[in-house]
């Protein structure tokens, strides 16, 4: 692979990781939940052949157990908001 190649394939991973926080942030949004740290792990994204994380980052006691309320419910299939 050449380097043009390698840069347009890094260059897509980091809009893949992009484009996935934004679509976590919305999703997290429609179910009443914030996570202000919610973005792509800037030191994974550094290396010549990029391998983005998604950091969930650190949330508050309310929003860790607003998060376990969103998931039970969904496991549960009951979907809505309580």
């Amino acid at each position: 692979m050449e380097a043009t190649e390698r840069r347009r394939a890094a260059a897509d991973r980091v809009r893949a990781a992009e484009d996935a926080v934004a679509r976590l942030r919305e999703g997290l949004a429609g179910c009443g939940l914030t996570l202000p740290s919610l973005r792509i792990d800037p030191v994974s994204c550094a290396a010549d052949e990029p391998s983005p994380l998604v950091e969930l980052g650190r949330c508050n006691v309310d929003t860790a157990l607003r998060l376990c309320e969103v998931l039970t419910e969904r496991q549960s299939g009951s979907g809505g908001r309580s």
